[in-house]
Parts: C-alpha cells; structure tokens; sequence
C-alpha cells in the first residue's frame, strides 16, 4: 500500500487559497447560499447531473472485447494540462498509436472530489483527463478508487474533502456500499465510451486489524455491488478486480510465506492468496481480472538480482491465470525498481531501468497477460524526470519523449491482445545474458548485463550496448 504515492492533486486546489479578497468573499457568499443543512457542506461547483453525458464521446467498437492491451496510467501530474505547445505534442505523440490504453482514477492522482456532497457532483477534473484521452486517440479505462469523504466517515462538502494518504486510503464504510455502486454507475453514463471498469486499488482500506488479514469479504461485497450497477447501466460494460497487490516475501518470514507458492524469487504471502481466492469463488462476475505488483519482496529484496526477480511476474501470471478459468489477465501496476525513503525512483541509470522494465513486460506476457498499466510517475516541472513518459509539459518546450514512452508504447503496439507468442533461438552462450519475447513479426530482446555483448538472436548476430533494449523485425 502506498508503494507509488497518492498523488491525490490537493496542492492544485490549495492555490485557490491565493486568490484576491473579493473573489473570496464572493466564494464564501456563494457557500452560505449553497450549503445543504440535511448533511451539512458547501455544494459550491458542483451539480446534480452528474450521468449528463460528457462533450463528445469516442465512437465504441460494435463488440466490447475484455483485454485493452499495454498502455499506462495517469497519475497527479499529466499532460492535460500545461504549455498549450507541450500538450499537443503529447496528444501528438500517443495518437501515433491509436489506441494506447490510459487508465484514470476518478478521485485522487489528478481527479477530484466526484461527489463532494450527496447527489451533488464535480467532475471538472475528471472530465479534463477524459478529454484528454479522447483527444490524443487514446483507449479510455477507468479505475474505480477512491471514495468521496461522506462514504467513508467523513464531512460532506465540497470544501470539506481531506486529501491526507490516509483519507484517500480509506474505503467506504458498509453502509455506504450501494452509495458508491451508484457513483460508479454515475461516471458510466458521464463516459459512455468508456467500457472498461477495475473497482478499488489495492484493497486501501479492506485491512481486517483484528484478525490480521485482508477484508476480502467487505472488498468482495463492494466489488459486487459495482458490478450489478455497472452491468445494469450496460450489459457490455467489461469489469474486472480485484486489483490486489500480490506481495512476496522471504521464504522465512512464517506464518505468513506460502509454502507452496514459492521461487527463487521469494514466497508469496499467503494473506494475499487468501484474499484472491475468496474473492474468486464469491465474485458474481467478472470480464477480466487484475492483479498489481512487484518484482521485489516487500521488504524491497531483488531475488536472486533485479532481472531475476522479474520471474516473478510469469509465476503469478500462471498461478492467476490457472484458477480464473482464462479470464484475461491484467496488470494494473508493476514495479521493478524499489523506492527510497520519499518513494522515489531515482537510483538507476535510465537504461538499467528500461532494461528492467522491459524484462518485466516480457515475464508478465509470459505468464499470461494481455494489458497492463505503467504508472506512470510523471513530475509538474522541471528538466529531469527519472522513468516518466514524456518531459513535463510546464513549458512550451516541455512534452517531449522519453525513453519510457518509447518501450511501453512500442511493446503495445507490437504485441497486442491476442498475440502468438513464438520461440526464437538463442545461442547458448547468449542465454544468461539476454530476456527475449517474440511473435510472427518482431523480436525484442534485453541485454542484461551492465557490459557491452555480441549476441546471437533469431538467426542474426549483433552488438548490445550494456543494458539495451533491441528491436528485430521478422
């Protein structure tokens, strides 16, 4: 939990605070006048036509199909806004590949508050992101997460919303449960062309303290719930979870290693497959399923090393994959790299963290899975931005891309969902050296090593810089 930050776009609405006296007096007029006494809270910017469908919706293929493909998350900080020139390049560089899929969060990592108040809406922010996807070509994909305060013990109103991690990390309260079914059945008629659902992340706020576990039973009751509510807005609507974090640990760290479920990567947690498993006999449905994780342990150990612990990603892949009956498989996040202390990922070179990260999209196809999510940890300004998409699009000449946008748009592209993986050869003595995935058409192959090799792949002989990440056409 909180492995990425929250993001939760708090200090964009703390500017507010410096607007000029008479603009202040007005909001506060505005708030006496507009505060509900049944619950209490200022109701200033927002309305009650929250299903109003939004601007101009992307058309949406005849049959919705399950699986969306590799694409990337937006988090607090995106190019939705900015320099007017440096968002067009953006919007420009991702209608390259029509398609991309770009999940969004409907409350924190850039998205507000979506029903300060109840029956009361604001989807400003929101509708932003979801404008922004539409207009750079993108696939629109929403995530579920995270609740408005009223739901989950807190005060109603639009100027009451606490954007503390722990706030946001809190999930609604049971009998607020059909509150947020009917929020998520609100965003599904705002944006119809949106057709993808996941509910929840990584089960913030389903931590059962007495008993030491995960609230599977409380998660799988929501996600229930939204399920029903989404399908009965439109029976196509594809939703999965349960976007659990599939955590592993050092094989000695008992009770809680699985003994059974195991590498040479570490064990997984036991609490974690518990909670999988109850939610997979008790769901009433499901299109896809959605997992989240990392290739470290949770004490943020590479086992063996950083491109051996991606194995990890095909293990869980084929554990998920074996009980879900061929359901298709997503990754909501994936993490190869640990954080520091300020939950930074700033430690290694970007092409070690290119090589790795490509290591990890070639173990999650391998174990089984056809879309997944690069959070995406995109900064406000600035010059530097270690494994973020795109430079930050805070000036004119910001929205340019990086080496990051280069591998997951391309890894998209070329093995989308439905792909027919192939076996290509390896010389013998390139095996320990390199992580390869191919189809009929490409072959992209990662140098492991921190040293220039020469290298055998597929019938052709080539060079490797330390760490490169090589493209072969078929």
């Amino acid at each position: 939990m909180g492995r990425h930050g929250w993001n939760s776009g708090a200090r964009r609405w703390q500017l507010t605070a410096l607007l000029g006296v008479g603009a202040v007096a007005l909001a506060l007029v505005l708030t006496l006048i507009n505060t509900l006494p049944s619950n209490g809270g200022s109701t200033v910017g927002t309305s009650r036509d929250g299903d109003k469908v939004h601007g101009t919706p992307a058309a949406s293929p005849a049959v919705s199909e399950p699986d969306v493909g590799w694409g990337f998350t937006h988090t607090q900080f995106s190019a939705d806004e900015g320099a007017g020139a440096a968002v067009a390049r953006v919007e420009g560089l991702l209608s390259k590949d029509p398609g991309l899929p770009q999940n969004q969060h409907i409350m924190g990592w850039g998205a507000g508050n979506p029903e300060p108040v109840e029956g009361r809406y604001d989807f400003a922010e929101m509708d932003r992101r979801i404008d922004f996807v539409r207009a750079s070509g993108g696939t629109p994909v929403v995530t579920l997460c995270c609740a408005p305060d009223w739901m989950k013990g807190g005060k109603s109103g639009s100027d009451n919303t606490n954007w503390s991690q722990a706030a946001l990390e809190t999930a609604p309260t049971r009998a607020h449960y059909k509150d947020y079914a009917a929020l998520a059945a609100t965003v599904a008629k705002r944006y119809p062309d949106v057709r993808h659902f996941i509910v929840w992340n990584e089960f913030k706020g389903f931590w059962n303290n007495a008993e030491a576990r995960w609230d599977y039973e409380g998660y799988t009751e929501l996600y229930n719930l939204v399920y029903k509510a989404l399908k009965k807005v439109d029976k196509d609507i594809m939703v999965g979870g349960p976007y659990l974090v599939m955590d592993s640990l050092d094989p000695r760290q008992k009770p809680d290693a699985s003994t059974t479920f195991k590498g040479p990567w570490g064990a997984m947690d036991q609490r974690v497959l518990d909670a999988f498993d109850y939610w997979n006999k008790h769901k009433v449905g499901a299109d896809f399923v959605v997992v989240d994780g990392s290739s470290y342990t949770k004490d943020d150990e590479l086992l063996p090393d950083e491109f051996g612990a991606t194995d990890k990603f095909t293990a869980v892949g084929k554990w998920v994959r074996a009980r879900t009956r061929g359901l298709p498989l997503w990754w909501a996040e994936y993490y190869v790299e640990p954080a520091d202390g300020n939950d930074d990922r700033t430690g290694w070179s970007e092409a070690r963290r290119e090589a790795v990260q490509a290591a990890g999209l070639i173990a999650m196809a391998k174990g089984g899975a056809s879309s997944g999510f690069y959070w995406n940890p995109e900064e406000e300004k600035g010059s530097g931005c270690a494994g973020c998409l795109w430079t930050p699009t805070s000036s004119g000449s910001g929205g340019t891309a990086l080496p990051m946008f280069d591998l997951v748009s391309r890894f998209g592209a070329a093995f989308p969902p439905g792909t027919r993986y192939e076996t290509v050869p390896v010389a013998s003595d390139d095996v320990p050296n390199v992580r390869v995935l191919a189809d009929d058409k490409a072959v992209l192959v990662v140098n492991v090593l921190d040293r220039p090799i020469d290298a055998q792949v597929d019938g052709k002989k080539f060079t490797m810089g330390a760490y490169e990440v090589k493209w072969l056409s078929r």
